[in-house]
């Protein structure tokens, strides 16, 4: 098989690649340097200097399909454009700014990983999936150290009943039991995986590559391990698919409403029927949410969790607008003034 085919790259990638260029796909990245495979390949990169200073776009991350102006043989190469993005699963990145982050790019599938120990948390789940709907690509939930727990199948039926129509797996990865899902990534086909540190991620990735590739480390109280991945990596299974591992997330800020609708869907199917297209479901005349919930149809703690998150959301939209307006200002202000003081030359104002 051709090997930028079995990198992930498609049609779609070709069409956008400027003529000349040569394709390569960001493994790895390390503060501003990155790893990148081609079809001779691998070879290390550095953005052009006109990249870094780009607005509005967001830098490379793991998984996304970069261009060069010609055949790898710098040291590092340069890379020279972004070519658009399939699927994109974003983070807020720490502090009030609210910055998006690439966290995966151009997967297929993002399984949440979570054990079922001391990290199972379902509304943190809910929160993980509708990200992933958001990105554009499938979710799917592993249920992790299901030896830890008396009842396993109680907590399946208990996510699948909070995320609709999304396959959940436990697993059993420190002995290698449970792992078809992934073994199942065809030739080119890209998944990721993403949750908190601990649950297991560093460990999955090493039993399907058959090595002890990726460090973990002991816990202390339990010793059942925990992942000790600083950087998204992606790696190439032996059955031709790619896996790409990122570090353990204290939080997830949502950027926007994207994906609630899927997670929350019986609340969203009952607010079609309120009077009022933008009911909040707070109060007003003819809300039809809060008739199901006075008559027990739909679930009042759903209801409450859907609302913290569409708070959240709506927060972090109007943050981020009112950065990329600062931002714009700050580029073409100077610009501005400039014209304006032209204006006012042409007229004879010489104030």
């Amino acid at each position: 098989m051709d090997t930028l085919v079995s990198l992930g790259f498609s049609e779609a990638f070709r069409e956008a690649l400027p003529e000349g260029a040569v394709p390569a796909r960001v493994a790895s990245e390390r503060r501003g340097r990155y790893l990148l495979w081609h079809e001779h390949g691998e070879c290390p990169g550095q953005l052009a200097g006109r990249l870094l200073h780009e607005g509005g776009v967001l830098p490379p991350g793991v998984g996304d399909w970069v261009w060069l102006r010609d055949p790898p043989a710098e040291d590092p190469a340069v890379i020279a454009g972004l070519l658009p993005r399939r699927t994109v699963f974003l983070r807020g990145a720490a502090g009030r700014a609210t910055r998006p982050q690439v966290v995966a790019a151009n997967v297929d599938l993002v399984f949440v990983v979570t054990d079922l120990d001391r990290d199972y948390n379902p509304r943190r789940v809910e929160r993980y999936v509708a990200q992933i709907w958001a990105s554009g690509a499938e979710p799917a939930v592993i249920l992790n150290k299901q030896d830890l727990c008396p009842d396993p199948s109680e907590r399946v039926v208990e996510i699948e009943r909070r995320c609709p129509c999304v396959p959940v797996y436990p697993m059993r990865a420190l002995e290698g039991a449970g792992l078809e899902p992934l073994l199942a990534l065809g030739e080119g086909q890209t998944a990721a995986l993403v949750g908190s540190s601990g649950v297991g991620k560093s460990t999955l990735v090493n039993r399907l590559l058959g090595e002890e590739r990726v460090a973990t480390a002991a816990v202390a109280d339990d010793g059942r391990g925990r992942h000790t991945t600083s950087h998204r990596q992606l790696h190439r299974l032996p059955g031709g698919g790619l896996l790409l591992d990122t570090p353990g997330m204290r939080e997830l800020s949502l950027l926007d409403e994207d994906g609630l609708d899927r997670v929350f869907d019986e609340v969203a199917a009952v607010a079609a029927r309120c009077r009022f297209r933008d009911c909040r479901h707070e109060g007003e005349p003819g809300c039809a949410v809060a008739a199901a919930v006075a008559a027990g149809k739909l679930d009042p703690g759903r209801l409450e969790h859907l609302r913290k998150l569409e708070q959240e959301a709506r927060s972090a939209s109007r943050r981020q607008d009112e950065r990329l307006r600062r931002q714009d200002e700050r580029r073409w202000g100077h610009l501005v003034d400039e014209g304006k003081r032209q204006m006012r030359l042409k007229r004879g104002d010489w104030g």
